[in-house]
């Protein structure tokens, strides 16, 4: 009875009848056109201008390849919403999806090592921890994106092999890609969700407590230091980290949050109406976490001393 219910609901309950559907189409393009103009200048100035190479500028040019991925794989999204087309949305759902998910979380992960790096930087300036070695964080981004970049090809495979896209589900779309996942796959997606979530969170909490304990520390020395450059280096750290925290919490928090209610609850809507609310509340979070893409170009500008002198602005910044 639940399949039935929701096959009659699909025919008329697809992307094509969504109302926010221009919206959307809008707001994507824009996002990827400044996302694109920004992050292009920032793989300009790190690989054709700066010499320098540092552990930091490794993770942060690491960070500018994803969130250029995740522009380019707005094209897709954008392609989705603008034709009604079941052919468009299982392109979308194999290649689109996964690889803007893949690089979302390479960004989450390197805006994660950067924190680690400049609290390391902080705790022991006069020191070269193993993790800070350009060769160490080299192999952290390839190993970051190997991991990665498996998991993409396993959820690509299992979704190629699917037989779940049959004639039921070919004569028209639904909102998300689970109409073309097979049982089995929808195991594999459920456990992805889960996993990505800890992986989240365990960022999150990792920034929270570096930010705290970069506080507890300027805290201390401003009781203790007798010299105003030791101290004023520290409050510079904690304005980068702080910047750092809320780029963070607003782009992926939100998102986090809501898309692991939506799978939870969506299994259990039946209703249009509900779902295309529940599903326009979850896109409007996805927004949030593209937009990252647009803001960390602040944070090269705040971290890197060398990205703001490329691009002459390091008295301003000063």
């Amino acid at each position: 009875m639940e399949v039935n219910i929701t096959n009659s609901t699909e025919g008329f309950c697809g992307l094509s009848e969504m109302p926010a559907r221009p919206f959307f189409i809008c707001v994507y393009t824009l996002i990827f056109l400044a996302s694109l103009v920004l992050n292009s200048i920032s793989l300009h100035v790190y690989f054709c201008k700066s010499t320098s190479q540092s552990s930091i500028t490794i993770y942060l040019k690491n960070l500018a390849v994803a969130d250029l991925f995740v522009c380019l794989c707005l094209i897709l999204r954008i392609v989705k919403y603008s034709y009604s087309s079941v052919e468009i949305q299982r392109i979308y759902c194999n290649f689109g999806a996964p690889a803007s998910y893949l690089n979302m979380y390479c960004s989450i992960l390197f805006m994660g090592y950067i924190a680690v790096n400049r609290y390391l930087r902080i705790v022991k300036p006069l020191e070269t921890n193993t993790l800070q070695t350009v060769h160490s964080s080299r192999y952290i981004c390839m190993v970051t994106w190997a991991v990665l970049l498996c998991t993409f090809c396993v959820y690509i495979v299992v979704f190629i092999s699917s037989h779940s896209a049959n004639k039921e589900n070919s004569a028209h779309s639904g909102f998300d890609c689970d109409i073309f996942h097979s049982n089995f796959l929808k195991q594999i997606y459920m456990a992805m969700q889960i996993a990505s979530f800890f992986m989240f969170l365990s960022v999150l909490v990792s920034l929270i407590l570096l930010y705290w304990w970069i506080i507890q520390r300027l805290q201390h020395a401003q009781r203790t230091m007798t010299a105003q450059p030791g101290s004023t280096k520290l409050n510079k750290s904690k304005r980068n980290m702080l910047v750092l925290v809320i780029i963070f919490c607003v782009c992926f928090v939100p998102y986090h949050l809501v898309r692991l209610t939506y799978t939870f609850i969506k299994p259990l809507l039946h209703d249009c109406i509900s779902a295309q609310v529940f599903y326009i509340l979850k896109e409007m979070t996805v927004l949030l976490a593209v937009l990252n893409a647009s803001l960390d170009p602040i944070i090269y500008f705040v971290f890197c001393k060398t990205f703001r002198a490329q691009l002459k602005l390091h008295k301003r910044f000063r």
